[in-house]
């Protein structure tokens, strides 16, 4: 099974189809209602590719240049300093410090290569930016918003993917794999880009058609509407393919833009769990008062501990994993609130990130040593890791409270 860096760095960084004239294979060329289009397969960490880019804008002086970013991602990749603004306090309320976690983990793999090749990651996105500007070509921000995306995804993979996948990105993210320039290249090739996707879809079927099939008909659209008769589009390579395709048919971009619907199932069993446990605990009071103590004892114990040792092994401050330990018993009962955000909090106060931590983040995310020395990663691990204690001390609790209810009917 093809992990998750390679697939990030096939799909997301290397993308690739081939095209252009004479030597050149990796543009294509359209005509559509009137209009030119250039579509261009990038690898985000080639040097190549950022300076094909810099070439097809100054020699076609296109009436737009359509990039591959959304608007979040543009002000991401060109201020690179945003990082000293950040909120860390905002982010764990906000209950966002999980997909910050996710961003920096998959943004790791990237940067390293980038960093191999002694170049900036997304160089050909900058680029398409900086040379827009130099030719007074209109410049579309042309693929959907990255949490939109994150969230079509996360809601079709279900329960158990969530589970594989999360635990696919977070052990294969740090493989300290390396690549040659060569061989960077030949990963923009549709036949490896095929199988790489065919990789994909046998161990997440559902992930593919957010995360690439939706973004080529976003992408489509947005390329056909820009204005101008000329247009030159920026895209990773595994784009082109599906753009060409969907580039011919209409696209609604308000139904694509469109955040799944919540499934009322996990709002149900998240209140379900906490209700059976206060029910068979009380009636055990009711029964046999000794008994119903020791469950409630049992309970704080099991989801406290566990709570605990998430965030002792995200080597958490003393205070951090003391939080955890008295507020997880009452948190697993309570859908809307959870252990981690409070142990995140009390690590925040105690060992807040300094602008510095911030500033370094894009080092120290280079390896698993880095994430957990880093004080802003350090806080986003013991949220999840906390988080994710308290949910295993909720089953074996829970099931313990059973085992007493049981014993005294």
């Amino acid at each position: 099974m093809v992990t998750i860096s390679m697939v990030y760095l096939n799909k997301n960084m290397l993308k690739g189809r081939e095209f252009m004239s004479g030597e050149n294979n990796n543009i294509t060329r359209l005509d559509l209602d009137g209009k030119e289009f250039i579509l261009i397969g990038t690898a985000h960490v080639s040097r190549h590719s950022a300076d094909q880019v810099k070439e097809v804008i100054e020699a076609e002086r296109p009436d737009s240049v359509c990039i591959e970013l959304d608007e979040q991602r543009y002000h991401t990749i060109t201020e690179g300093n945003k990082w000293k603004d950040t909120d860390i306090f905002k982010i764990i309320k906000e209950k966002k410090s999980t997909l910050l976690l996710i961003n920096l983990v998959l943004s790791s793999f990237q940067k390293r290569i980038a960093k191999q090749f002694g170049i900036n990651a997304g160089q050909e996105m900058l680029q398409g930016i900086d040379s827009a500007k130099a030719t007074g070509a209109n410049l579309v921000l042309a693929d959907r918003n990255i949490q939109t995306t994150f969230s079509r995804i996360w809601h079709g993979v279900g329960f158990w993917g969530k589970i594989k996948l999360m635990t696919e990105i977070i052990f294969s993210i740090f493989n300290n794999e390396s690549i040659t320039e060569e061989e960077l290249e030949k990963l923009k090739s549709q036949d490896m880009l095929n199988s790489v996707l065919n990789d994909l879809t046998a161990s997440f079927p559902k992930l593919k058609r957010p995360l690439v099939d939706e973004r080529d008909q976003y992408l489509s659209q947005k390329i056909k509407e820009a204005p101008g008769k000329k247009i030159v589009a920026v895209l990773g390579a595994a784009h082109i393919p599906g753009v060409k395709n969907e580039i011919y048919k209409e696209h609604d971009l308000q139904a694509l833009s469109q955040l799944p619907a919540g499934s009322q199932v996990p709002v149900i069993i998240g209140w379900a769990i906490p209700i059976l446990i206060l029910g068979l605990i009380a009636y055990t009071f009711i029964a046999n008062p000794a008994a119903g103590i020791q469950q409630s004892i049992n309970w704080a114990l099991w989801t406290g501990s566990f709570a605990a040792l998430g965030t002792a092994l995200a080597l958490g401050h003393p205070l951090s994993i003391l939080t955890a330990f008295i507020v997880a018993p009452i948190t697993t009962l309570h859908p809307l609130i959870a252990a981690g955000w409070f142990a995140g909090l009390a690590q925040a106060y105690v060992r807040r990130p300094s602008v510095r931590e911030f500033e370094n983040l894009s080092e120290d995310i280079f390896s698993l040593k880095g994430f957990w020395n880093n004080k802003v990663t350090r806080i986003l691990l013991i949220v999840t890791f906390a988080n994710l204690g308290g949910t295993v001390g909720t089953f074996i609790g829970g099931a313990d409270v059973v085992r007493l209810f049981i014993e005294n009917l």
